[in-house]
C-alpha cells in the first residue's frame, strides 16, 4: 500500500510543508502535563487556557518559533529548604506546542487563578483578484528562423 502525501496530490499546489506540519503536531500532541482547554472566543480570536497551579510568572515562559507556540515552565527547587513528609504535588518542568496557522498571532498572555491563558488572534487578508496577462511568443523568441 503507498501512502499519499498532500504533496502528491495534483491540485495541492505549494501544500508540501502542511504533511510536516501535521507530523510535527502528531509529535507533540503526546504530552499530558499541564492539561489545557482551547476555545474560539470571536470568529477570529481563539485562547489557549493551561493549568499551571504552583507556577509563578517568572517561572513561565512563551515563545513562538517558527510558527509553533511553545510554553514552557520551570520551578525553582527549594527542596532543600523544606521537609516533605508526602509530596503529591510535582513540581516537574514542563513544554506543550502547539502549531500556529499562516496568519495566527499571539495578541497577549495574563496568569489569573492559576490558569495562564495566551490569547490568539487571525489576521484574515482581503481577498486579492489578479488578472494574468498571457504573454505571445514570437519565432525571434523560440530560437527558429522566420
Amino acid at each position: 500500500m503507498t501512502k499519499l502525501s498532500f504533496g502528491a496530490h495534483p491540485y495541492l499546489l505549494g501544500f508540501e510543508q502542511l504533511e510536516r506540519l501535521v507530523e510535527r503536531t502528531a509529535k507533540s500532541g503526546a504530552e499530558g502535563y499541564p492539561p489545557f482547554n482551547i476555545e474560539a472566543v470571536a470568529d477570529n480570536a481563539y485562547r489557549i487556557t493551561l493549568a499551571v497551579a504552583g507556577f509563578r510568572e517568572e517561572d513561565l515562559s512563551i515563545t513562538v518559533e517558527d510558527r509553533q507556540l511553545v510554553v514552557r515552565g520551570r520551578q525553582a527547587d527549594d527542596a532543600g529548604e523544606r521537609v516533605f513528609l508526602h509530596r503529591g504535588i510535582a513540581s516537574r518542568a514542563f513544554q506543550r506546542s502547539f502549531v500556529l496557522a499562516d496568519g495566527v498571532e499571539v495578541a497577549g498572555a495574563t496568569m489569573e487563578n492559576g490558569l495562564l491563558h495566551v490569547d490568539l488572534r487571525r489576521h484574515v487578508p482581503e481577498p486579492v483578484v489578479q488578472t494574468i496577462r498571457i504573454g505571445r511568443k514570437d519565432a525571434s523568441q523560440k530560437g527558429g528562423k522566420g
